[in-house]
């Protein structure tokens, strides 16, 4: 009886023990799989991207962890889509996205750290936007979603002042290869905003906006306005300021105010109305002093057909030189007005285009600062107006 007792002691005191071995041994088997379990890190906040340039997307499994064998998928909006595409150590080049196949790569040198970076290469309009990067081993799988912002600003400003009227002075300054759409405005010289008569925009090929903008100066409203433009991504600006020489009157004094000095980035000051003035030739001078030089020219060589030696008087070929040098005079007075003719049409026709080379070529060289092109074209525009 006492052995039975003893017996049924153990075995009372042994199903306890058993009962707090096999728990923890079964919370450790639930708990292990998890331990596969990863979170998937992009990069914070948006990416900027520069048009036509090269932007990196990184992303990064949580705990570290090797990614050979897993599919990474970098997806738009369309899961079905990709824009690359990796499985179990392969580029799958065939189910991306035709327009993304020669354009991207997956660099994978830290792929046994679960660290991969996708590269985008000729960044275009089309790439704004969020990307997703996917990471799927066997039945689990993970995102991250990393937004990038195309940027593109152009470093070309135009202002044009067109011939004054009786409204006023109408200033139009236009640029393009903006994106995304830039905030533009007129400033005046203590940096207050002007209204605009008008904005336009469009869009090119690759999508970049074109921006127009106008405004009608009354007179003595303003004497120098300044056109500005900002990226909202980025917050870069760019400015181009004109500086008119005196108020918009009449005659002379709306001449010189559209001879003004143009000022781009710094607002370096071009030589106003000093080089205005030695610029603007006028035609009637320049005719005058061709037809001058050929008059010249064709006198003096009457003067020496004259003069040289003669025929004696009672030569008998006397009347005969006498009729050929009466020949010759008309013929030469005759050539005179054709050649002037044919002088002034050449000198007309051509000047603006040897100016221009010759100016493109001082711009190469340094010699000659590109604002003062833009000016000498306006001037054009105003004689060729008042013409």
């Amino acid at each position: 009886m006492e052995s039975c007792v003893r017996n049924s002691g153990v075995m009372e005191t042994t199903e306890p023990s058993l009962t707090r071995y096999f728990v923890p041994m079964l919370l450790l088997q639930m708990i292990a799989p998890s331990s596969e379990h990863f979170t998937v890190t992009g990069l914070q906040g948006p990416i900027l991207a520069p048009f036509g340039g090269i932007v990196e997307l990184s992303c990064q499994l949580s705990p570290p962890q090797n990614a050979e064998h897993m599919e990474i998928r970098w997806f738009r909006d369309r899961y079905t889509q990709p824009v690359y595409l990796y499985n179990n150590g392969k580029d799958l080049h065939v189910e991306t996205i035709s327009r993304y196949v020669e354009r991207t790569e997956l660099r994978k040198e830290a792929i046994r750290e679960g660290k991969v970076t996708l590269r985008i290469h000729n960044v275009s309009v089309d790439d704004h936007g969020e990307y997703h990067c996917f990471f799927k081993d066997g039945d689990f799988d993970e995102e991250a979603i990393t937004d990038v912002k195309v940027t593109a600003t152009s470093l070309g400003i135009q202002i044009l002042v067109h011939p004054p009227n009786t409204k006023g002075l109408l200033v139009e300054c236009s640029t393009g290869g903006w994106f995304p759409q830039p905030q533009m405005e007129w400033r005046d010289s203590r940096g207050e905003i002007i209204l605009p008569t008008s904005i336009s925009h469009s869009q090119d090929t690759h999508k970049l906006f074109n921006m127009k903008m106008t405004l009608l100066l009354k007179q003595s409203s303003h004497k120098n306005v300044t056109c500005c433009l900002r990226n909202p991504v980025t917050g870069q600006e760019e400015r181009t300021s004109i500086v008119l020489s005196e108020p918009q009157e009449k005659g002379s004094r709306a001449r010189s105010s559209v001879c003004s000095r143009v000022c781009t980035k710094d607002c370096l000051p071009i030589t106003g109305s000093t080089d205005c003035s030695r610029r603007m030739r006028n035609p009637i001078v320049v005719g005058l002093i061709i037809i001058v030089l050929t008059l010249s020219v064709i006198t003096s060589l009457i003067v020496y057909l004259h003069h040289k030696s003669r025929v004696p008087a009672s030569d008998p070929h006397f009347q005969l030189d006498t009729m050929w040098l009466e020949d010759i005079t008309v013929i030469l007075c005759v050539l005179t007005v054709f050649i002037t003719m044919i002088i002034s049409f050449i000198y007309f026709k051509f000047r603006g285009i040897l100016e221009y080379r010759i100016q493109a070529s001082n711009i190469s060289s340094g010699t000659l600062d590109k604002s003062t092109v833009e000016e000498e074209a306006c001037m054009a525009t105003l004689q060729n107006s008042e013409t």
